[in-house]
């Protein structure tokens, strides 16, 4: 029953996730990413805080350290999607950053030397190819955004990667107040040394940092840091990646965005060879359990 409620959490997770890149590109209309960032990560702690302070007097300094290392990797993530999501549309930003999937293995490979296998090869170059017919303009190259939406793929693969990791022997609450504490320190120098953030604000764009404070920020990450204590991380992905497809959706509703053929064909490849790459090792070793039997 936990594995169910865990994997019905990742879910939500995705599903809040992909209308945060319709409410990101709203917010962007009345604030820089750097301030964006800054409010919601500041006002998220602030929740949590208000929520499960108390937990933070039994932390240990190992989950202070972890926290701190996956607020800064979170924080650089988003900085590289949000600054991206000023130069592309919600829908590629949401494809591009999905390839996070696909890259964790890699980080498996450089950090624990644990082998590639044809599936994850064969995930690689459709996910390599799928970014090609999603992102490639007609003179072959890529704008900065869909460059940055990339990179912060790169920086989610870190986070997921790390979370998986720490998360089991670490109190997933807490792990989540310091990751965002740490966050939100990095954002506030940052905005800081660039002016601070503005004295008034329009309507839509307070609602945005709410939106994204309370739903993408608190109720997404305390989700999936929980659920990765009775999931596993293979299905937690698959389930996850389902966010691209979400906010593909929300974007077409939401901002009337348009959607050519190349690009959904480059969107429905990115998503197989996500299935691909992590799906891999059940069908095959079911099919032989049931021949065995």
């Amino acid at each position: 029953m936990k594995t169910y409620i865990a994997d019905g959490m990742l879910l939500i997770t995705a599903i809040v996730w992909g209308s945060g890149f319709v409410v990101t590109a709203i917010a962007l209309e009345y604030l820089t990413a750097y301030q964006l960032m800054a409010a919601r990560f500041t006002l998220a702690t602030l929740i949590l805080i208000l929520l499960f302070g108390k937990r933070l007097r039994k932390a240990s300094k190992s989950v202070i350290w972890k926290g701190a290392i996956l607020g800064a990797i979170l924080y650089t993530a988003f900085a590289l999607q949000t600054v991206g999501l000023e130069y592309t549309t919600p829908s590629k930003n949401a494809f591009l950053t999905a390839v996070n999937v696909i890259i964790v293995p890699l980080i498996a490979l450089a950090v624990y030397k644990r082998r590639i296998d044809g599936y994850e090869i064969i995930g690689a170059f459709m996910a390599i190819f799928g970014i090609g017919l999603l992102s490639l303009e007609g003179s072959l190259t890529m704008n900065i955004g869909d460059l940055l939406s990339l990179a912060c793929a790169v920086g989610f693969a870190f986070d997921i990667f790390y979370t998986n990791l720490f998360v089991k022997k670490e109190d997933p609450i807490t792990l989540t107040i310091i990751q965002f504490m740490s966050a939100s320190i990095i954002g506030i120098i940052i905005v800081m040394g660039q002016g601070g953030m503005p004295t008034s604000l329009e309507k839509e764009g307070m609602l945005s940092i709410v939106y994204l404070a309370i739903f993408s920020t608190v109720i997404a990450y305390l989700c999936q840091n929980i659920a990765y204590k009775y999931t596993s991380a293979t299905k937690g992905a698959i389930i996850l990646s389902t966010e691209s497809f979400f906010g593909m959706v929300f974007s077409v509703i939401f901002l009337h965005e348009i959607l050519t053929g190349r690009m959904m064909a480059g969107a429905v490849l990115i998503l197989l060879a996500i299935i691909i790459a992590e799906v891999k090792p059940a069908y095959p070793k079911k099919q032989l359990l049931d021949r065995n039997i």
